[in-house]
């Protein structure tokens, strides 16, 4: 490969990193072209961008970026591909679906700015929740009391009874 195309990719994944808040290192050996084909159709469904990447390119690309991502270096070997995200859990989410076959197997993963470094850390990834489901969470959170108290205004149809059962539920 020459060097003007080394460089040019290391530029492309730097930008990418600047790009993608999140990003996955995964170990595609073992996967045969009809697996690698239904893995990045899941992904790009998914808005997610799947790369094959060199690994000593990557750790260039790393080296070149503004932050420190040495964590990652010692699971730069074998097979690495590289999946770009929005939503931090869900290639997470995607990655477990396969774990029954093991391949793709995860490395490492960069999501929420901080690092997760080996297979074990699978689950963590899938339960960190997305900006939508957070918002969910919260409007959820707000509609609750108002449902209690509608609730029993329709329940009791007078203002008295709701006060009572508020009451009681204090003691």
């Amino acid at each position: 490969m020459k060097k003007e195309l080394k460089d040019t990719i290391i530029i492309e994944l730097g930008e990418k990193l600047k790009a993608y808040p999140h990003f996955y290192l995964v170990d595609l050996t073992g996967l045969n072209a009809e697996k690698t084909s239904e893995l990045r159709r899941k992904c790009f469904k998914n808005e997610i961008k799947l790369v094959v990447v060199k690994n000593t390119l990557l750790q260039k690309a790393f080296e070149a970026a503004e932050i420190d991502y040495s964590p990652l270096y010692d699971t730069l070997k074998g097979n690495t591909a590289v999946m770009f995200t929005n939503v931090a859990n869900m290639p997470a989410k995607m990655l477990k679906e396969y774990t029954k076959e093991g391949i793709p197997a995860l490395k490492a993963a960069y999501a929420e700015e901080s690092f997760f470094v080996g297979a074990d850390k699978l689950d963590e990834l899938v339960a960190i929740k997305s900006k939508n489901e957070l918002i969910a969470d919260v409007v959820a959170l707000l509609q609750s009391p108002i449902k209690n108290v509608v609730s029993g205004l329709n329940a009791g149809g007078k203002i008295h009874g709701l006060l009572d059962a508020i009451a009681e539920r204090n003691k």
